[in-house]
């Protein structure tokens, strides 16, 4: 991609298309995010960020604006895999990541550098491997970076909506190994026992459970590869607020007669309320472009669930694109609504300017007129 031809707050339309059209040009399914991360940083640096690739794999720009609060964006470079033919077509931009996330991403880059209203410090991260089990580039930020003071999640949400919360979630695989036995032997062969496994977890969620509803349990069976002999079933609950993992995986496991049952990854679902400052200053970007915006939960699960389990910090998710379109084959951004997109981050970003700063360098000032430290 060219060098950026644009100044502080100058970010065109023109050059916003050809930064995700660079983006989706790049195939970054889980795992194979490198030439993605790289593509980023060299785009993100011509634009002005301080620039680098932790040792995970993230891609982290950072730009510096005054002494005011730290603000992460914060999206995810990896896509499922499949790929989508690049195209642009009456409007719309096709390609694997147009909205899950690299559409959100792109817009968030966008409007970090045309918020030229905000004093103080914008961090714009691309993770890796979000749309795996362990979100091991969430985890890496969340262990490596000092908690900021607000945080914007870049996730499909649609241009004029804003996402409070998402689902948790519970990953578990089941295996299990029985001797060789003709098929006509009573005796419960592997792969009947896998599908035993989830029949019970399915009972145990109860007759309730299911997807479309934000507090209530839904289950899936990701995967099951399985013979007589040996079998893994890969399970996932997506659990809503309050919901008791624990509980859970102790009464499936007295369940199940022979087999083990691992845990691959658990995160409590995330809620904020609608007075949440990163919620308010997204409203307001949305209402300047004269829509009334929604105000959504999502039973899926997404990287904010991973950072709100250390981070108690003013938070929404937010981002262009139709989740709806979310994995299909036709997946494509709208680019009037990519653009808007920009446009309400831009507003909420500048709105954040004046948010109450909680870094570390404030902590000991607070505490060293009353003597706690000399």
């Amino acid at each position: 991609m060219k060098q950026a031809l644009t100044a502080w707050g100058n970010i065109t339309e023109t050059y916003a298309a050809g930064l995700l059209r660079g983006m989706l040009e790049i195939p970054s399914p889980s795992y194979q995010e490198r030439d993605q991360a790289a593509f980023l940083a060299a785009a993100m640096t011509d634009l002005g960020f301080r620039t680098h690739i932790d040792d995970v794999g993230n891609v982290i720009g950072v730009i510096e604006r005054g002494d005011g609060p730290t603000l992460m964006l914060l999206g995810h470079l990896d896509t499922v895999p499949g790929p989508v033919p690049v195209r642009s077509e009456a409007g719309r931009l096709y390609g694997r990541g147009a909205v899950d996330a690299k559409g959100p991403l792109a817009a968030m880059i966008c409007a970090a550098v045309g918020a030229v209203n905000f004093r103080g410090r914008l961090v714009v991260i691309g993770v890796v491997e979000e749309e795996t089990p362990r979100s091991r580039g969430a985890m890496a930020i969340r262990a490596t970076h000092d908690r900021p003071d607000a945080l914007i999640i870049g996730e499909p949400s649609g241009w004029s909506n804003v996402v409070l919360g998402y689902k948790g979630k519970l990953d578990l695989r089941y295996t299990v190994a029985c001797p060789a036995t003709h098929p006509s032997n009573p005796v419960p062969k592997a792969s009947e026992l896998a599908v035993s496994c989830w029949d019970t977890l399915v009972d145990l969620l109860g007759p309730d459970s299911g997807h479309g509803v934000f507090d209530r349990p839904g289950a899936t069976l990701v995967g099951i590869n399985a013979d007589q002999v040996t079998a893994t079933a890969d399970l996932s609950v997506r659990t809503p607020p309050g919901f008791d993992d624990t509980a859970l995986v102790r009464t499936l496991r007295e369940r199940l007669p022979v087999g083990d049952l691992e845990v691959l990854n658990s995160v409590a679902a995330h809620r904020v309320g609608r007075a949440d400052p990163v919620v308010r200053a997204l409203v307001t970007g949305a209402r300047r472009l004269h829509v009334k915006p929604r105000l959504l939960v999502k039973t899926g699960t997404s990287d904010m669930n991973t950072l709100a389990e250390v981070w108690d910090i003013p938070m929404a998710t937010y981002g262009p694109g139709d989740s709806s379109l979310d994995h299909a084959d036709d997946e494509h951004i709208v680019l009037s609504d990519y653009f808007r997109g920009i446009d309400v981050l831009t507003t909420a970003i500048e709105e954040l300017t004046d948010l109450p700063r909680h870094r570390a360098d404030q902590v000991i000032e607070m505490l060293r007129p009353a003597g706690v430290l000399r």
